[in-house]
């Protein structure tokens, strides 16, 4: 069971590792942040400012507001292209800005003449941040590349070089904290998952790292508690709350603390949720098995013929073919 999990906690983690699994593509979660400040045109602070941030790729606008010394944040921000307003009454200011990797910094200038179109940085300014984030994002994908061709050491490496840059980069937490689960040096996967945590509170995917290596050390009520936290906060949503893949870990860590027919509700909304699942399918069917009725005998088998189609090679292929040809 721990192998399963690890493989699914993965490809959720995988947003910034992009793990090889065959189940399920990688995802990307690699997201930006944007910081500064506000003042008036005797540089003073401007309290409750209005944030505007545009994404020009999706135009969806994400808002916000200053605080009494006229600071703003903003985080969890696709990378791409915005257009980023500060304004309060009649003034404005507005700078077109490119989203990386690392944290962005755009102060503005709200007063007479400002009604618009104010540039938050200078150019050289811009163009040195944009500098540093091509080389932050270079050395971080040197780092995800050396994970995937199992160098751990070497990866870690490269996420702690971009660490060093951009101390807030919580996905490098997340892979450090991957690869250390990989390599069972727990504590230290422990650590950089919390640090993720620390740094991004509603971070999905590092509560799914602690789950896997919890539910790797036997410690299930910890891991069930990561697990819950991670279904709670992200994920694609879904109806009922969470994403198929931190139901399906939540299903496992169950059936790992010997809470059966807990188990096979989770994993009864993890195949709803993704019927393309084949790990779901599977340990679906075998928590009806469980129950040993005949009835639920005949409702696992439809279940266990879902993973031979899904994963006809697949680590659970010969136990599903028997207990397939066992049920009449």
């Amino acid at each position: 069971m721990t192998g399963a999990t690890i493989r699914r906690t993965l490809l959720t983690i995988a947003m910034a590792v992009a793990v090889a699994v065959a189940a399920a593509p990688p995802a990307s979660a690699q997201t930006g942040q944007v910081k500064g400040k506000v003042v008036d045109d005797k540089g003073q602070p401007v309290e409750n400012a209005k944030i505007s941030l545009l994404n020009q790729q999706t135009n969806r606008t994400l808002e916000t507001k200053t605080n009494k010394k006229g600071e703003y944040i903003q985080v969890g921000l696709a990378p791409g292209k915005y257009r980023i307003t500060a304004s309060k009454e009649a003034l404005s200011d507005t700078v077109d800005v490119d989203i990386r990797l690392e944290m962005a910094t755009h102060d503005f200038t709200l007063g007479a003449g400002r009604g618009g179109g104010g540039a938050g940085v200078s150019k050289e300014e811009a163009a040195k941040a944009k500098a540093k984030a091509d080389a932050a994002t270079k050395t971080f994908n040197e780092g995800v590349a050396l994970s995937n061709d199992g160098k751990g050491d070497e990866a870690i490496a490269k996420f702690n070089e971009v660490l060093v840059t951009i101390p807030n980069c919580v996905e490098c937490y997340a892979n450090i904290g991957t690869v250390q689960t990989r390599a069972k040096k727990y504590d230290e996967a422990e650590a950089a998952f919390k640090k993720a945590i620390e740094f991004k509170p509603d971070f999905a995917e590092a509560y799914n790292g602690l789950a896997n290596l919890y539910n790797a050390q036997k410690k299930f009520d910890q891991a069930a508690e990561a697990s819950k936290k991670a279904m709670e906060l992200g994920g694609p949503a879904a109806a009922g709350g969470g994403s198929a893949g931190s139901i399906f870990n939540q299903g496992v860590i169950l059936w790992n603390a010997g809470k059966i027919p807990e188990a096979k509700a989770q994993f009864e909304q993890a195949v709803k949720l993704d019927p393309n699942m084949a790990d779901a399918q599977y340990w679906l069917g075998m928590a009806l098995v469980n129950t040993g009725t005949p009835e639920a005998m005949k409702e696992a088998k439809p279940h266990f013929e879902a993973y031979l189609k899904l994963a006809p090679t697949g680590q659970y292929a010969e136990t599903a073919k028997s207990i397939v040809a066992s049920i009449k």
